[in-house]
């Protein structure tokens, strides 16, 4: 078969492999759509997984092929793939409030990419399919879910980590995809007033569609001083979602006392991270630092469908650079690595 791959750092393309085939728990799913992330090209430039592995971890698709053990799928069913496939037999994960991405150690739940191939390749594995995989509803856009496996899942784990409770007010760092979906989630938590931190003129479109009541941006001036003067005073809780170290400082001048800041970004693994003493209310403050990574399994992509289903939020809205046939996947790949000013999200339709 083939597939999308990283060859070597700085350098992605085809590469030729064998069809995989199902151990007893997994599935073999042939894709159907594919989200492009800009972890695929981070992990190119970076040059973190190993040679010839296939990119790409958002898909929808269909079940080629089911292991003896798979019970609740079949050869032909249309399935949401979350993108992280926990191996929930996991010691760690039987810890009361353990989030599921961390199944044996750090992000290790995240299977696609860097600990096999991922999902750009004409079929992919899914391990323990009963417990990762979903059926789509019939009644949800193959946008929309495709949108629950990462963007929508990332970025309501921000929202669920900053505690936000009914009438706070929120500052979202970034309007990219998971800041856009983190803005989603703090309104549907019951966020009042959200501001929201960019520049691109149709990421803040969406971003009062989400539920962003102010777009903040640093063209008009120090960002944290706008919003300070703006709410006149602090706020309860911030999230970020850019992965710039710069933003945790400027999230602690922000936020109240006993608020929260909640980190979904994935920072540079070079950067160090220094709170000057008086940020941190000089160890007084009860500010909460929480940082984060995407769940997975099967229970919380259904969940994430509900919300669609009942008209609440449809991500799928994001996707504004389409393409059409599996061959596409490197031209999607390149507007993702290059990012012109309207992109917000490329997706690939294979069918």
């Amino acid at each position: 078969m083939k597939g999308f791959a990283f060859l070597e750092q700085g350098k992605a393309g085809w590469v030729e492999k064998d069809k995989p085939t199902a151990g007893p728990l997994d599935a073999i799913v042939r894709p159907t759509a594919l989200a492009i992330c800009s972890s695929d090209t981070h992990t190119v430039h970076a040059g973190v997984a190993k040679p010839n592995t296939i990119l790409g971890h958002e898909s929808v698709g269909v079940v080629e092929e089911v292991g003896s053990l798979v019970k609740n799928f079949k050869p032909g069913d249309a399935v949401v793939v979350p993108c992280c496939t926990p191996d929930w037999e996991a010691t760690a994960l039987q810890e009361r409030g353990a989030n599921n991405a961390h199944d044996h150690g750090l992000m290790a739940s995240f299977k696609f990419m860097f600990h096999g191939d991922g999902v750009f390749g004409e079929y992919f594995t899914v391990n323990n399919a009963d417990a990762n995989l979903v059926h789509q509803p019939e009644n949800v856009s193959i946008e929309d879910a495709l949108m629950t496996v990462d963007m929508m899942s990332t970025g309501f784990h921000a929202a669920d980590n900053a505690d936000i409770a009914y009438g706070d007010t929120v500052v979202v760092f970034g309007i990219g995809p998971v800041g856009l979906m983190s803005i989603a989630g703090a309104q549907l938590k019951g966020a009042g007033r959200i501001f929201a931190i960019g520049t691109r003129p149709n990421c803040a479109e969406l971003a009062k569609k989400y539920g962003a009541t102010d777009i903040i941006s640093y063209k008009d001036g120090d960002t944290v001083e706008q919003i300070l003067s703006a709410n006149d005073g602090q706020v309860d809780r911030a999230i970020i979602t850019v992965p710039d170290v710069s933003c945790m400082n400027q999230a602690l001048k922000l936020v109240r006392p006993n608020g929260t800041v909640s980190n979904i970004a994935f920072m540079d693994p070079g950067d160090s991270y220094e709170v000057p003493t008086r940020l941190w209310g000089l160890g007084m403050s009860d500010v909460t630092i929480k940082c984060g990574f995407c769940p997975g399994g099967a229970y919380r992509i259904q969940q994430l469908l509900k919300l669609i289903e009942c008209d609440r939020v449809h991500p799928g809205e994001m996707l504004n650079y389409k393409f059409e046939g599996f061959d596409k996947i490197a031209d999607a790949y390149d507007a993702m690595d290059k990012k012109p000013r309207d992109l917000i999200k490329p997706v690939v339709y294979i069918r």
